[in-house]
């Protein structure tokens, strides 16, 4: 395989000073040994060295980290092609963190700034990448981006912490009174309605089924259905249907903060208006009332499928383990035979 080239920083060294020509091929950059020692200012030999050792010790499995390209380089007057093993992105940091070189120092001080920001943060971005699609060749994630920033802020617990401290600005504002405990589970009621005309009491009970696959759950915490899952209607959400609500709960959000940001006097009621003022601008549809289910009822229907859905859980692994101990116990009789133990 033959690679085009361009240019792209993996980090950007003090001075300045880096610019290499790296290759990008399925979402990652790939070097020669020759490119790596360039990176890190240190000889081919020492880099071969540091690699050998890599895989050695089990850090990176060659098959998917090293990869043959051809490339042409300038030998004298003539151009001469070669196929070369290329190294890719995991397997130039791993040498990154073994070399001693000022660079080494650099590229160890560039990362531990991306990876303190990720943990203190919980990301880590490349800001001008994202302001200048189109600088190299690689996918531009922009749009997942975006995607994964309305699912977070479409989070119930993101949701409902920034609704309260834009509900709080309310000059009549009190936690106690009714049409505060309303409106909370009017919000969410009146979006997912807007989304697929049922409120969440009535989502989880019109599609929690303890006789279909996840007991009809199409996301959950952790490796598998838990009690705890099947209560949350938006766990029952198609992709569309959860994509339309994370669209529309960030679009409520933009649109309340920049009411609260305008300072006008608001009251509660006038919070709860606004709510139906958003959806009919947006030409979606109004719940006009509280349902025809209550949490309450949708919870107990949604755990008692629950239950009927762990015993068919139970039986078909005890099911399992019981065909598990009769391959055993054949193994057992077949090896007694061939070693004539158990004869009379």
């Amino acid at each position: 395989m033959t690679l085009s080239t361009l240019p792209m920083e993996i980090f950007t060294s003090e001075d300045g000073s880096i610019r290499l020509q790296l290759k990008l091929v399925d979402d990652t950059l790939w070097l020669t040994q020759r490119q790596i020692a360039e990176l890190y200012e240190k000889s081919p030999k020492t880099i071969s060295e540091h690699l050998v050792n890599i895989y050695d010790e089990g850090e990176l499995e060659p098959d998917s980290t090293i990869r043959k390209f051809r490339t042409v380089a300038r030998e004298g007057t003539r151009d001469v092609e070669r196929l070369l093993d290329h190294y890719n992105l995991e397997a130039v940091l791993a040498v990154g963190y073994r070399v001693r070189s000022n660079r080494g120092v650099q590229f160890r001080q560039w990362a531990t700034r991306v990876l303190k920001a990720y943990l203190i943060k919980g990301f880590a971005m490349d800001d001008e990448r994202l302001k200048n699609p189109g600088r190299d060749l690689s996918a531009d994630y922009f749009d997942e981006l975006l995607a994964r920033i309305r699912d977070i802020r479409a989070s119930e617990r993101r949701f409902y912490q920034k609704i309260t401290d834009i509900y709080v600005t309310a000059a009549d504002y009190n936690k106690n009174a009714e049409l505060s405990q309303q409106f909370f589970a009017s919000v969410q009621n009146k979006l997912h309605w807007a989304i697929h005309g049922h409120t969440t009491a009535e989502l989880i009970q019109a599609r929690a089924d303890n006789t279909q696959p996840n007991m009809g759950l199409t996301s959950w915490s952790g490796s598998r259905v838990h009690k705890k899952d099947v209560s949350v209607a938006k766990n029952y959400l198609t992709q569309d249907e959860m994509t339309g609500l994370n669209r529309i709960v960030t679009m409520y959000l933009d649109y309340a903060e920049n009411q609260a940001a305008k300072q006008s006097p608001m009251t509660m009621q006038s919070w709860a208006d606004k709510l139906d003022v958003f959806l009919e601008f947006n030409e979606h549809d109004v719940l006009q009332n509280a349902g025809n289910v209550s949490a309450a009822v949708a919870k107990q229907l949604a755990e008692a499928e629950f239950d009927q859905f762990e015993m068919r859980r139970r039986e078909a692994l005890a099911e399992q383990k019981s065909d598990f101990d009769a391959l055993i116990e054949q193994t057992k009789q077949l090896k007694s035979k061939t070693t004539g133990k158990g004869k009379p």
